[in-house]
């Protein structure tokens, strides 16, 4: 298919209007010349594009991570061979160069994360707008997308009721509907059905980069008095250490939160994947929690045994390892009064305490979320594989793909990245030579 073969502009819909389908919208808008008339119209359910990317931003935007290519890569997991060729083309130094052509420049943090010198996605976000109309781009909001009718036309709920894109209307589509988390922004997972129906392989959308409910003392969530007094607390300077049934290992320091039933923040997303899916697997998973990594158990052991004197055991273990607040509430929260009376077994849960977790949080409350359109389902272009059931060509990216990373600028940078790559991919199906 080619340029000749049409009478008429090429017409392609984006629906999506977050990074992935904004970044595909450019690629193809920038391919507009003299010898080829392109129509690009990006379709949105929200307001305006871009809603989970300014909240993103809102503590500070990280778009990428600037570690060598090697661990970046393998923080892409089962789906390190699908992502690689998107991020070998574009990767952690295209999206900052990328940046830098829209005038913003960045910088890279202590912990190697990268940012906006001035820590804001709203400028980026504006100076991409104003780029991507002046290519020509046009934008329909308030456009929520319910799929196709028995035409194929595709269809939308506005304020003003359902419209209709007839389908000789549309030479090709991209879809960048996002994932199943933050519904209120716009990525609810609605896609997933209406992909299903047609034949599309799909996986169920699970929470990724989330929150965990504990089984606390007694048995089911924190105890009133554990969540009333440290909920919102942060474990500083600790680690967590878990191995899963399968034989996959997690050790990495860091800190997280206690939450009113659980536990959430960085650390604990960094090993979320493999706890839901033990979850899932066996019913509960089980980490170990390291309240003082910078002690061995025998130096533990030593402060622990050493006498006390008439001093009560909270000031002793203050006064001798520094351990109070939330660390030592803890280890009252899940150690019976035989265990934290006991030096041995004290010291023992003091550089491993089991955490017991009994479920993910809600979909709707995590990062970001696994599953979506597998690659089987796709080319290398990502367009979807056999699809008669379609009008035109269809291709997928984003984060409503089968893929999921940890947070620190992964999951922005492989969103860009597959963007880009669903709009080469539909220039290449028709026959369009790339700017």
């Amino acid at each position: 298919m080619n340029l000749s073969a049409f009478s008429h502009p090429v017409r392609v819909a984006v629906i999506g209007g977050g990074p992935a389908g904004l970044m595909a919208a450019e690629v193809i808008a920038n391919a507009r010349g003299a010898d080829r008339d392109l129509q690009v119209t990006v379709y949105d359910a929200m307001p305006s594009v871009g809603r989970k990317f300014l909240l993103a931003g809102k503590g500070g935007l990280n778009l990428t991570h600037c570690e060598a290519f090697a661990p970046f890569i393998g923080r892409y997991g089962e789906s390190v061979s699908a992502l690689q060729p998107m991020l070998t083309d574009f990767g952690a130094q295209q999206l900052r160069d990328w940046a830098e052509g829209l005038g913003v420049s960045t910088f890279v943090g202590s912990s190697g994360r990268v940012f906006p010198k001035d820590m804001k996605a709203a400028p980026l976000l504006r100076a991409w707008m104003q780029r991507l109309r002046g290519s020509g781009v046009q934008f329909c909001m308030r456009h929520r997308w319910l799929g196709w009718s028995e035409s194929g036309a595709l269809r939308f709920a506005t304020p003003h009721g359902e419209t209709a894109v007839q389908a000789d209307a549309v030479d090709a589509i991209v879809l960048a509907l996002g994932g199943g988390s933050w519904a209120r922004l716009g990525s609810d997972g609605a896609w997933w059905p209406l992909l299903a129906e047609r034949g599309v392989g799909v996986m169920p959308l699970t929470p990724s980069n989330c929150g965990f409910d504990a089984a606390g003392a007694g048995g089911s969530g924190w105890t009133p008095f554990f969540a009333g007094k440290f909920a919102g607390l942060p474990f500083k300077s600790v680690a967590v250490s878990f191995t899963d049934s399968r034989g996959h290992r997690f050790n990495r320091r860091g800190e997280f939160v206690a939450t009113d039933t659980g536990v959430e923040g960085s650390l604990i997303y960094a090993v979320s994947s493999l706890l839901r899916d033990e979850i899932a697997l066996n019913g509960s998973a089980a980490f170990l929690l390291d309240l003082l990594p910078d002690k061995t158990l025998d130096q533990v052991s030593s402060h622990v045994r050493h006498p006390r004197g008439s001093r009560s055991l909270s000031s002793h273990l203050k006064s001798r390892l520094g351990l109070e607040g939330i660390k030592a509430g803890v280890l009252h929260e899940l150690l019976g009064k035989q265990a934290i009376n006991d030096p041995v077994q004290l010291a023992a849960a003091i550089k491993a305490l089991p955490i017991k977790l009994t479920a993910a949080r809600p979909l709707d409350e995590a990062i970001s979320s696994a599953g979506g359109v597998r690659f089987a389902a796709l080319d290398a272009h990502l367009q979807v594989k056999d699809n008669v059931v379609f009008k035109c060509p269809v291709f997928c990216a984003g984060e409503m793909l089968d893929w999921e990373a940890p947070t620190g600028g992964y999951l922005l940078t492989a969103c860009f990245a597959s963007g880009r790559t669903a709009g080469y991919g539909l220039l290449n199906r028709l026959g369009i030579a790339q700017a």
